[in-house]
């Protein structure tokens, strides 16, 4: 039913009717939401009133409301459950949605219009100033003030890009699809849990592969698996199917997609007057400039590297006491991270797991912090109905009031990319009439058989608290117009609010609350927190430097010229390799966490942006600093920190709210202390 997708919908909180959507839907819906926001343009630009905030901003903000309505549920679908067709419909539809995006921001009657506003915007205060300036940087930027000719130009260049960003996701997810691995035996996965056991059971038997077992791939290069696997013929099979996506000379290799992507992003960028498409990048951004991201990056990098080789050494000590092996591959330097991490510490993360059951996790811990922070409940609702069956719905109120619904897919399967992330359905303005909000969280934690418990490792915990602080920013954010709903803020900060909501995850009150022995019932040793914290900067050099490794990768991309770009897909690794040994990065033990072949993140939203998790960690550690400093899980701070974060969405200049409430901008120093990088 077109209905479903173009009408809000009449469950609670305005939750999508899943049910009453099929594929054949998304065409129309999609050809009528554009044909109707072209018409709310063309009724703005032929207007012969002269341009005022309402009739031209506020129009423009209402114009594609319904659109907007069937791209959220269509975006979603296809990153949590996708088929052949509807990445088939995304590949046709990708350069259409670029052309008609063009045709918003690259008109020159709504341009003129948006400009006389913005000429007067002194007579403006607050959010609605905001709104004008922002749209305004938009036209520019996207190139509204070019010739016929640039545009024209600009215009190909948009639906090409889309088109080539949908075919190398399709690509790299079938390929993941292709390279899981297949085990014969049990024997050989000795260190899994039998819940994971179970999990690549089920995963083999779902591919028609009964009695055998199989591990799927996840999204960044060091798979989890590889820190427990004792089997090392496993592990490297693993890490080299990891390493191996999308440049395996097939139909799927994603190299020369990627290759005409970054050229003709670097041809834009020109166009516009840019340097280069990181240039373009970081005009909108807090970050600013290029040269401001590279040297945060390059500043971070050297002391990385150090501290990692250090940890190598360690590990190869260790390696050469249990299996007399003088040196260690990048497949080894999990599993012996876990052995160094025990001996010298006395926390081992993998015998942490029976503490650490998913729901228990998610209602005692994430919910819990929720709860003493901002006075959010969270009841399930089965008669809601998600997108899969394995969604789970829980409505949220705030204080008694209900607020919104926030959606749980926790599982992976073959329809969902890899990785985890966070995405809106509703977002609540005032404009539209919008008063909650709906989010979800996607996560890919192997689903064990009927019966046996879900235990999540101590990372898949982290991950479930990171995304819940994304969860948290799009529920209590709130706006006045739609362009600043939610998580609508600058690229670069949006990992803030995330990165911070990890903190509760080893909050003593937090962890007493949560971690409890699946089986017994006994709660976590008490010990072990004081453990964790002492190990807090164990294997941070590795951590670092991987992460380093894949932003300066981005970054080297996208500083690029249209001929500088490389023609042959094999020359994609050699510039890897050169852009990493510039910074001293090129350790071939640890190796980046994504490389371009599988890189999906900077073949979709964070294009030259994928600096924007330390850039905004900067901010992060020292919030965190704050919250100790302050009494940490009260009310009283969780009400300051909606006041000045996560309660604005984009509705103001974010590091001017941050600078607001604490004073001043935000110092490096406590990111390095955390990272050992002092």
């Amino acid at each position: 039913m077109i209905d479903a997708l173009l009408e809000p919908s009449d469950l609670p909180h305005r939750l999508p009717r899943f049910a009453d959507i099929s594929i054949e839907d998304y065409g129309p819906a999609i050809e009528q939401g554009m044909a109707e926001q072209l018409a709310a343009l063309a009724a703005i630009t032929s207007s012969t009133d002269e341009p005022t905030f309402e009739n031209t901003l506020v129009a423009l903000e209402r114009s594609g409301e319904r659109l907007d309505r069937v791209l959220r549920v269509f975006f979603s679908l296809l990153s949590a459950d996708s088929d052949d067709d509807l990445d088939e419909l995304n590949a046709a539809y990708a350069p259409r949605l670029a052309a008609h995006h063009d045709a918003l921001l690259l008109d020159d009657a709504l341009f003129a219009r948006v400009n006389a506003v913005h000429e007067k915007r002194a007579e403006l205060e607050g959010e609605d100033r905001y709104l004008v300036e922002r749209y305004h940087r938009d036209f520019v930027l996207a190139g509204a003030a070019l010739g016929p000719a640039e545009k024209a130009r600009l215009r190909e260049l948009n639906q090409e890009i889309s088109g080539l960003e949908a075919a190398f996701g399709q690509a790299a997810q079938a390929d993941s699809n292709d390279l899981a691995v297949v085990v014969d035996t049990v024997e050989e996965l000795a260190g899994l849990t039998p819940g994971e056991i179970s999990a690549a059971a089920a995963a083999a038997e779902g591919r028609g592969l009964a009695g055998r077992f199989l591990i799927t791939l996840t999204l960044f290069t060091a798979h989890p698996y590889l820190s427990v696997l004792e089997n090392r013929e496993l592990r490297q099979r693993l890490f080299e199917a990891q390493l191996a996506r999308g440049s395996r000379g097939n139909a799927n290799d994603t190299r020369a997609i990627a290759l005409d992507a970054l050229r003709l992003r670097a041809e834009k960028a020109q166009l516009l007057g840019f340097d280069s498409y990181a240039g373009l990048v970081t005009a909108d951004n807090t970050a600013g400039t290029p040269k401001a991201v590279r040297d945060m990056l390059e500043r971070l990098a050297a002391p990385a590297a150090r501290n990692a080789r250090a940890e190598q050494a360690a590990l190869e000590a260790s390696a050469r006491s249990e299996d007399g092996r003088s040196k260690i591959e990048a497949w080894d330097w999990p599993y012996y991270a876990e052995k160094v991490r025990t001996s010298e510490y006395d926390v081992d993360l993998a015998v942490l797991r029976p503490w650490f059951e998913a729901d228990r996790v998610l209602r005692d811990g994430v919910f819990f912090a929720a709860g003493r922070l901002y006075g959010l409940t969270f009841e399930e609702r089965p008669d809601l109905q998600g997108y899969h069956p394995e969604v789970r719905v829980f409505e949220v109120a705030r204080d008694g009031e209900p607020i919104g619904l926030y959606l749980l897919d926790l599982y992976t399967r073959d329809s969902k990319k890899g990785g985890a992330w966070m995405n809106s359905y509703v977002t609540a303005n005032t404009l539209l009439g919008e008063p909650s909000a709906i989010v979800t969280n996607n996560l890919n934690v192997p689903k064990p058989a009927p019966g046996e418990p879900t235990l999540l490792t101590f990372d898949q915990v982290n991950t479930l608290f990171h995304e819940f602080g994304h969860a948290l920013h799009g529920l209590l954010a709130r706006a006045t117009y739609p362009r600043f709903a939610a998580t609508s803020v600058y690229r670069d900060f949006v990992e803030y609010p995330s990165q911070v909501n990890e903190m509760w995850m080893l909050w003593p009150e937090v962890l007493a609350n949560y971690a409890v022995h699946h089986e017994t019932g006994e709660p976590i040793p008490a010990d072990v927190l004081g453990k964790l914290e002492a190990s807090a900067t164990f294997n941070e050099g590795f951590a670092t430097s991987e992460y380093l490794a894949a932003a300066l990768i981005d970054l080297a991309w996208h500083e690029l010229a249209p001929d500088e770009v490389p023609a042959s897909p094999e020359a994609v690794g050699e510039f890897e390799a050169a852009a990493l040994s510039a910074v001293g990065l090129d350790n071939p033990a640890v190796r980046a966490r994504y490389y371009t072949a599988y890189f999906k993140h900077i073949f979709g939203g964070y294009a030259s942006a994928y600096y924007s998790y330390i850039w905004s960690e900067v901010l992060d550690a020292d919030t965190v600093a704050w919250f100790k400093e302050n009494g940490g899980l009260t009310r009283e701070n969780g009400e300051a920190y909606v006041r000045y974060v996560i309660g604005i969405g984009g509705t103001r200049d974010p590091l001017e709210s941050y600078a607001e409430w604490r004073g001043r901008p935000a110092p490096i120093a406590p990111l390095l202390e955390r990272r050992g990088l002092a």
